[in-house]
């Protein structure tokens, strides 16, 4: 599926599938405006890595267009703020800044450039980043079914398929390409709280692909792996360090605990720029702290007392001790990761 992120030339606009409401909607958010394009990413109506950057790329050319509406005066300054509204809206996905700076090294390398001219070369950039994303996952899955064994049963964390990039997915991409190499592949999808990632979206992929998917509650992955229900396990990332710490959504570092218990392979799939050799190891990078409500809260049904605080915070890292390989559009990456990451960049 790749119509989940769409730019409307008729209505100048980037077009989103509001992933908050699925499976059991299918509605569509307009952004046309910067501060919709930053609600979007905050309060997950996109939410991934990958779609997150793509998202952003979009979002430098809605500023754009928003700025050259407003018809002021000093325009570069005021693109830069919603530039810097952009960037800021979410702090752990590396993809979203490197959008954000790719565009920025487009308007520095143009010059004195007027705004129009700009809109449309930012507008022609978001769209071979949309286009790049999908190449790159099918390129990841083609990598990663190579580690999937004919009849494996893959456990997931989150969801990093189509819905979470611009079409195909990362960990779900593996498993696409597995079942497109002719392998028999089974999923359990982890729920994933509490924004139920799993249960809601990577169960409504796989099932909408014909491919077969369990949804399994978070605390039952111990006693899968230790009844060998569990071969290998495939996660996405947010952002990979540059010694191969990966930090993905919260819980995937007790899962690869526990695969390192049972000797279970676990893969990160991630594009290359999703890895930022400028954060030294997974806990230099910023955790998002998001809303007790969705803690709290199943969507308008409170499930804890009033006045009790929560911890919600959205990422942990793994640390690359526990890591199996990275699985990227150039390759699968072992470790020693810190050379295998420093010599990929060179």
């Amino acid at each position: 599926m790749t119509e989940h992120i769409q730019f409307s030339p008729e209505k100048d606009c980037l077009v989103l599938l509001d992933q908050r409401v699925l499976p059991n909607r299918e509605d569509w958010f307009d952004c046309t405006t910067t501060d919709e394009i930053c609600y979007a990413l905050v309060t997950m109506v996109v939410r991934g890595a990958p779609a997150i950057g793509v998202t952003a790329a979009y979002g430098c050319y809605v500023a754009a267009r928003e700025v050259q509406k407003s018809g002021v005066g000093e325009w570069r300054s005021a693109l830069e703020a919603k530039l810097d509204q952009i960037e800021n809206a979410r702090p752990t996905a590396v993809n979203l800044r490197w959008a954000v700076r790719e565009m920025r090294r487009i308007w520095n390398e143009a010059g004195s450039v007027a705004l129009g001219e700009l809109c449309g070369i930012w507008l022609a950039r978001a769209k071979e980043i949309h286009e790049g994303d999908i190449a790159m996952c099918e390129a990841i899955g083609t990598f990663g079914g190579a580690l999937i064994a004919d009849g494996d049963t893959v456990m997931t964390h989150c969801n990093a398929g189509a819905l979470a990039t611009a079409g195909y997915g990362t960990a779900l991409g593996v498993i696409r390409g597995a079942v497109d190499q002719g392998k028999r592949i089974q999923v359990i999808a982890n729920e994933t709280r509490p924004f139920l990632q799993g249960a809601r979206l990577t169960a409504y992929e796989l099932h909408r692909d014909g491919i077969p998917v369990k949804v399994a509650c978070d605390n039952a992955c111990a006693l899968l792996m230790k009844k060998g229900l569990v071969q290998k396990v495939v996660v996405g990332a947010d952002r990979i360090a540059a010694n191969g710490d990966a930090v993905n959504k919260i819980g995937t570092y007790g899962v690869a605990l526990l695969a390192k218990h049972f000797d279970i392979p676990f893969y990160v799939a991630a594009p290359v720029y999703t890895i930022d050799p400028e954060t030294p190891t997974g806990d230099h990078v910023p955790i998002e702290d998001r809303t007790p409500r969705e803690v709290t809260h199943v969507g308008d049904h409170q499930i804890t007392p009033d006045g009790v605080e929560v911890y919600n915070l959205a990422f942990d890292p793994t640390p690359n001790e526990l890591i199996a390989g990275i699985v990227t559009e150039k390759g699968v990456l072992y470790p020693p990761y810190a050379e295998a990451i420093a010599a990929l960049f060179r």
